[in-house]
């Protein structure tokens, strides 16, 4: 029964993790990006 239920909370934490990653890419941001290109120093 522990492991069930220690399974189902690391489930439920990695599905938070990527709703959270596809709102923050659905609103513009990324893990790559900060959105401030004036700070930017990856490509220019």
């Amino acid at each position: 029964m522990g492991t069930f239920i220690a399974g189902a909370a690391v489930l439920s934490c990695i599905f938070l993790a990527i709703r959270s990653m596809v709102h923050d890419k659905k609103n513009g941001k990324s893990l790559q990006c900060g959105g401030d290109c004036g700070k930017c120093k990856g490509c220019h």
